[in-house]
Formats: C-alpha cells, sequence, structure tokens
C-alpha cells in the first residue's frame, strides 16, 4: 500500500517506533530520568502491567542525530487478540507512529504533516508463540517482518527524502502520548503480551520505567485467564443482552480442583449478594451460596454452566463423561432476572456489600474459558480488571 509520505515521515515515525518497543518495565507517566528505574533495551517486559488505558509504562527521548540504523527487531508473544504494543513521535507529538494488533494481526496507523496511514494485515500474532518482528527502511519502503518473511509494506515516495532529520524522537511502550482520538482506527489498549530481545535503531540510550516492581513474563503460558489471588474483574450486568424466555447463561472451563477462592459472584445494585460459587483447594469442595440457600458438592469437574431464569437457576456440572444438575428457586425474592438488569458480575472475587469495587476471596487459579450468552468474555472489556489478573494467558 503506498502513502504519500516524506522520509522524514518515516524516519520520524517509523524510526520512533521501532525504538518505542524498547522493553522496560511498568510506569505511568514520565519524570525526571534520575529520579525514576532506566532499564535496557533488551529487557523484557510484561505489556499488561499497565495500570492505565493509554498511558506509556516506559518511555525515553532522544535527538533524531542519534540514531544509526533504520531497523529494529525485537520478539513478541501473546494470546490476546488487541492491545497497544508500542508508540513514537516527533515534533512533540504532531508526527506519530502507532503499532497495536486488532483481531489478532499487525495494526500499523501513521501521522505525518497531516496526513494519516493505516495499514492492517497477516499474519495473526495472537498464538501464543514467540515472533521475531523487524521494522525496517528500504528504499521507498518500510517494511515490516515477521519470523524473517514479509508482513506489512508501505510504499512511499518524496521529493524531500534526502531532507537532514533533526530534533527530538520521543518513544514509549505499552501506551501512547497522543490523545486516541486522532487514529483512524480505534481499538482497546489493554495487552495481555510480552516483548523481549529488542535491538533498537542501535541506540543505547536507557529506558526509564515509573513502576518501582517489574513484573515479570511467565516462561510458558496457555490460554486462559490467570487470578494469582489478588484481584478480580467486575462487568456491570446491563452490558450483556438478557432473552426472557432462555434467560442468561454462563459457563466457566478448567481444573476446578486447582483452584481456590472465588469462581463469580453476582449482586443486584443495593441488595444483598445473590449468588456466588467458591473453591476450596484443601476440601475439594466447591460452594453455591444463592441468597439464604447452601449447597456444597466436590469440585471434580471441568466445566460448569449456571443458567438464570425468572423464577430460579440452574447449575450444571460436567464431568468426563455425565453431567449432574440442581435448580433453586427465587421464591418471595426478587426474580434472578430482574436483580440482572441492574447489577454486577464479579469473576474471580467475591462482590463487597456497599457496591464497590474492593471485593474478597480473590481467585487463585487459570478460568480456561469463560462465556456469558455463549459468546467468549474479554476480561479487557470489564469495567474494572486489578492489574494482577491476567485476561488472556496463564502460566503453563
Amino acid at each position: 500500500m503506498c502513502c504519500g509520505m516524506t522520509w522524514k515521515a518515516m524516519a520520524g515515525a517509523l524510526l520512533l517506533t521501532l525504538n518505542l518497543i524498547l522493553l522496560g518495565w511498568g510506569a505511568e507517566g514520565q519524570g525526571n530520568r534520575h529520579d525514576k528505574k532506566e532499564v535496557p533495551g533488551s529487557s523484557t517486559v510484561y505489556l499488561g502491567q499497565n495500570t492505565h488505558d493509554w498511558r506509556p509504562l516506559i518511555h525515553t527521548t532522544v535527538n533524531l542525530s542519534q540514531i544509526g540504523s533504520i531497523k529494529s527487531s525485537f520478539q513478541f508473544r501473546t494470546f490476546d487478540p488487541e492491545g497497544l504494543v508500542f508508540y513514537g513521535d516527533t515534533q512533540n507529538g504532531d508526527d506519530w507512529f502507532v503499532l497495536s494488533l486488532k483481531d489478532g494481526a499487525p495494526l500499523m496507523q501513521i501521522n505525518k504533516e497531516g496526513v494519516l496511514v493505516s495499514v492492517a494485515g497477516t499474519p495473526r500474532l495472537n498464538d501464543g508463540k514467540w515472533h521475531t518482528m523487524e521494522v525496517s527502511n528500504q528504499g521507498k519502503f518500510v517494511i515490516l517482518e515477521v519470523d524473517g518473511t514479509g508482513g506489512l509494506v508501505v510504499g512511499m515516495h518524496s521529493k524531500q527524502m534526502e531532507e537532514v532529520i533533526h530534533g527530538k524522537l520521543r518513544l514509549s511502550l505499552g501506551g501512547m502520548l497522543i490523545g486516541k482520538e486522532k487514529m483512524i482506527v480505534q481499538f482497546n489498549p489493554k495487552m495481555d503480551g510480552c516483548v523481549r530481545k529488542g535491538n533498537w535503531l542501535n541506540l543505547t540510550v536507557p529506558w526509564v520505567a515509573e513502576a518501582d516492581e517489574l513484573q515479570p513474563c511467565y516462561e510458558n503460558i496457555q490460554p486462559g485467564s490467570y487470578f494469582p489471588g489478588t484481584g478480580f474483574a467486575i462487568f456491570n450486568t446491563s452490558d450483556f443482552q438478557i432473552n426472557e424466555d432462555h434467560g442468561v447463561r454462563i459457563e466457566l472451563w478448567g481444573d476446578f480442583s486447582q483452584m481456590d477462592g472465588t469462581l463469580l459472584s453476582i449482586k443486584a445494585d443495593g441488595e444483598e449478594l445473590m449468588f456466588s460459587v467458591v473453591a476450596d483447594n484443601n476440601t475439594k469442595d466447591f460452594t453455591f451460596t444463592s441468597r439464604e440457600e447452601v449447597l456444597t458438592m466436590k469440585n471434580t469437574f471441568k466445566r460448569l454452566q449456571i443458567k438464570f431464569q425468572k423464577d430460579s437457576l440452574r447449575v450444571v456440572k460436567h464431568e468426563d463423561e455425565s453431567s449432574a444438575d440442581f435448580s433453586v428457586s427465587a421464591g418471595s425474592n426478587t426474580s434472578y432476572l430482574a436483580a440482572w438488569r441492574d447489577g454486577h458480575l464479579g469473576i474471580g472475587g467475591l462482590l463487597g456489600e456497599n457496591d464497590d469495587d474492593v471485593g474478597s476471596k480473590f481467585l487463585t487459579g487459570c478460568l480456561e474459558k469463560i462465556q456469558v450468552q455463549g459468546k467468549d468474555l474479554d476480561l479487557d472489556s470489564a469495567r474494572v480488571k486489578h492489574v494482577s489478573v491476567s485476561s488472556h494467558s496463564c502460566p503453563a
């Protein structure tokens, strides 16, 4: 694909882009380099450590005259289909470059002198494997290669290609320094992924990380959502479509015998907890609490289905070749569907009594799959998600 961009644009946008990926560890905002933690560009960084949707994890600023190469490479791994990888700009944000994933495929967005360009394409990268990515400028083309083969190509031609590059280049990882409304293609910036072994335009300048603790990447991962026992995710129940005839169906998959803590809880605003499921790793029991009723059973199953209807709820547990179920009536209480319309769904924790986001009895374990109404639930879309929760990967 082609666009009317200058070499300066390329170098300014792309070069800064490549550099940008320079790894580091979680950070929030910018500050005095001498007051913050410095990390080398070859570090391994977990992008999911970011506590703010768009604010950078790490950042650096260099003179464009320091850039001695027009090629950068790094390794990237994720199961997450969507999120921000890195950003770079010149002219204090007037010209910029963003690399992200959208539907699992790489997406480059570039702005140069008011001209916006967006390029996306295969291959899909959210397969949980390490991929070597290289961004370079070859003549009139900017090329993103994946594992040694061509990925995305942007062609450009300008009379100003011999223009000397000058000024500052700002780079950031896991966040941006411009408003999201400036992009052509909008996306959710949260990325459960890792970057390592970066070689950024042959630059040796350190990056600044503002977080005191650097969260490592797991050596091996598998698909799922991981809860380390320190937080959970909260959804507004009004975000889900309700079918009056068929009710609401929630399904969970995983090795429940290895879990400990609250798998899910549901609570209507201003009312007591409506329903919760808690696993006990010591007794290998599951406790289902529906208002005043409590039922305990052994957690030998791999799949759990909970169906809320107007006047009752039904729980079905699936084992290898069989299933068992039980039902609970709403009785004189508010119907389950009425409570579902205006409340909260907690995944991985027990919702608080005062309609706050504090929670308790957090889950430790991996939920291999979570579905609501037959559709996969992306924890990145939660109203609140604790930074410790991995939305798309579990340690293998």
